[in-house]
């Protein structure tokens, strides 16, 4: 970075550089490191003061650190099908794991989303019941079936009391949800927030000006705690939609939390949750992600460049990767973007060193600059060497530290770096 840079620390493993003139935090070089290792310990610190009211009794549980510890690489059925799923799909889906290569570069989570239940729980057991005519043989059988392909399966449910298409939520019934997930052997859970009685609303600044003491955070803590006392690691992801500054506690309470509402296939998207992101990487740590949502990769009209960056930054931020389209309809290119193992492997901690990734957010290719004794953690002196994680080579030459680095990025692309000592 020449002059007019600045590099801001924003914990052991991000620093970011903006030029003077970047009218916004994404339009950035964001050099991340992974030379440091967090606590792989997870505690929950106890509210200060004296609290009143449900926030007085309320569980401190953290999330299990059984689970979690990077952030997920899956499927979620929404963004390819919305609430027309059934049993045929989500295998599908958990086939084309396999055919496509995907398990083998590291997918996981075959995770269903709203719509699977029937609008009333079991009279008897008080149960949620899946729908018979999505789910002709019920979510046990279908969690073997993904279990027996080496895939791990996650299901929906809200903090509400009804989902966001209207079946039974489970505030109020998290025991007994939990035990049901449980019993089928679900590894996932995402949790919405709709339909949230007025009761469990905020409508001040909660005790102690700490948001961990929030009614909304609340409603996540009873599932946490239930999630602790059962048997099987359930990753636990609160679909909060960034409200009531999640980042700040969403650690003590689940293993990602959501930063935004819904992600869209289009490129202001893309670019506003970067902006939202960028601003709480702190936050970011093993067992704590942010979740910027699901992938729209195979969806829309974003250009090849916007959807190398949309995996790049979801990569390089740590956050879960959720695709969310019907993978039979990728491309060969779409696949090699989400199959990159470089990014992955930066995404799920299995290299280590300094890397640059650069974005260019303007409609038109632009040449970017950085030099390498700017670059926090490459240090002021030695040969360096360049590797270009998108085409896997190492590119010709080293570089001194006094050295600068010019590269000409396509409008709405990503470059991604790895530098290394010589």
């Amino acid at each position: 970075m020449p002059s007019g840079w600045t590099c801001t620390y924003s914990n052991p493993f991000y620093s970011q550089c903006l030029s003077a003139s970047s009218s916004t935090v994404t339009s950035t070089s964001t050099v991340a490191s992974t030379s440091t290792a967090a606590s792989t310990t997870k505690t929950s610190t106890a509210p200060s003061g004296t609290l009143t009211g449900i926030a007085a009794t309320a569980p401190t549980t953290p999330p299990s650190t059984l689970t979690g510890r990077l952030p997920a690489l899956g499927w979620n059925s929404w963004n390819a099908y919305g609430g027309n799923i059934n049993e045929t799909k989500i295998l599908a889906a958990a086939n084309q794991f396999i055919s496509l290569g995907l398990k083998d570069a590291g997918y996981q989570y075959v995770n269903i989303d709203d719509c699977w239940a029937q609008m009333a729980r079991d009279a008897t057991t008080g149960r949620m019941v899946p729908d018979p005519t999505k789910f002709p043989n019920g979510m046990s059988s279908l969690a073997t079936q993904i279990h027996n392909l080496g895939l791990k399966i996650g299901i929906y449910s809200d903090a509400g009391m009804n989902t966001c298409a209207g079946f039974p939520g489970s505030l109020g019934n998290e025991a007994i949800d939990a035990t049901t997930f449980n019993d089928w052997g679900i590894d996932y859970l995402k949790y919405d927030n709709c339909n949230v009685p007025s009761n469990w609303t905020d409508n001040s600044i909660p005790q102690g000006n700490d948001y961990y003491n929030s009614n909304s955070a609340i409603r996540y803590r009873q599932m946490t705690a239930v999630l602790a006392g059962i048997s099987r690691p359930i990753q636990f992801e609160l679909c909060i939609w960034g409200a009531d500054n999640v980042w700040d506690w969403g650690a003590r309470v689940g293993h990602s939390w959501r930063m935004s509402g819904d992600s869209s296939a289009t490129w202001s998207y893309i670019t506003s949750i970067l902006t939202t992101n960028v601003a709480h990487l702190s936050s970011v740590n093993f067992f704590a992600h942010n979740d910027m949502d699901m992938m729209e990769i195979g969806n829309g009209a974003l250009t090849i460049q916007e959807q190398r960056t949309h995996f790049a930054a979801w990569a390089f931020l740590k956050s879960p990767i959720l695709l969310g389209t019907d993978m039979s309809l990728l491309s060969s290119t779409q696949l090699a973007i989400i199959k990159n193992p470089e990014l992955l492997a930066f995404h799920q901690d299995s290299t280590i060193g300094v890397h640059v990734f650069i974005i260019n957010t303007s409609s038109g290719s632009a040449t970017k600059q950085f030099t390498f004794s700017i670059v926090p953690g490459l240090g002021t002196s030695g040969n360096l060497k360049v590797h270009d994680m998108w085409a896997g080579t190492d590119l010709s030459g080293t570089y001194t530290a006094s050295s600068t680095f010019t590269v000409s990025v396509a409008a709405h692309d990503t470059v991604a770096y790895l530098i290394t000592l010589a």
